[in-house]
């Protein structure tokens, strides 16, 4: 069981990379064509900031969720890593279960956002597009977020290791 999860989890990393990774490509080449026609043709694209900082708000949450399986989100653990195994293990165990609990409060926070900006068809100024798309990127990335770190836990405590709240190996 917990290996067909890991490898629907595995899956499911391989399209969220592949999305960022996208993302991050499309917008380079959008910059890169705004730059070559500012300085060779004295014409910028009107629309390719807005789309650029689009593209980068999702390959940020979509390249979020890989490093919340693997349990790489920044720490600050100067102290924590000083302490006992037990007392070490037992705050990673609580920051895994903040980190959670925050996942859970901006979903649930930006869906009345994401509702409205659907209800209203609100658009970007520039490229007329549609704001609900990247901004519904935030609760999907904290909602995958805060379900592989659940997972990951789940799957560490099922097979009784040592760290718990330890990132998974893969």
């Amino acid at each position: 069981m917990i290996e067909a999860i890991e490898k629907t989890i595995a899956g499911l990393l391989f399209f969220t990379r592949s999305a960022s990774a996208v993302c991050l490509m499309a917008s380079v080449l959008i910059n890169f064509a705004n730059i070559i026609g500012r300085y060779f043709f004295s014409v910028s694209i009107p629309w390719a900031e807005e789309i650029m900082l689009f593209l980068m708000v999702g390959c940020v949450f979509t390249g979020c969720c890989a490093v919340a399986w693997h349990g790489r989100q920044i720490k600050m653990d100067v102290l924590v890593s000083m302490l006992p195994p037990t007392l070490r293990h037992l705050l990673a165990l609580l920051s895994e279960l903040v980190m959670i609990a925050t996942a859970v409060a901006v979903t649930v926070f930006a869906l009345p956002v994401i509702a409205n900006l659907w209800d209203f068809d609100e658009r970007s100024q520039a490229a007329n597009f549609p704001l609900v798309i990247p901004q519904a990127m935030v609760p999907i990335g904290y909602t995958l977020m805060a379900l592989l770190v659940a997972i990951r836990l789940l799957i560490s405590w099922r097979r009784g290791s040592a760290g718990a709240a330890g990132p998974a190996q893969h």
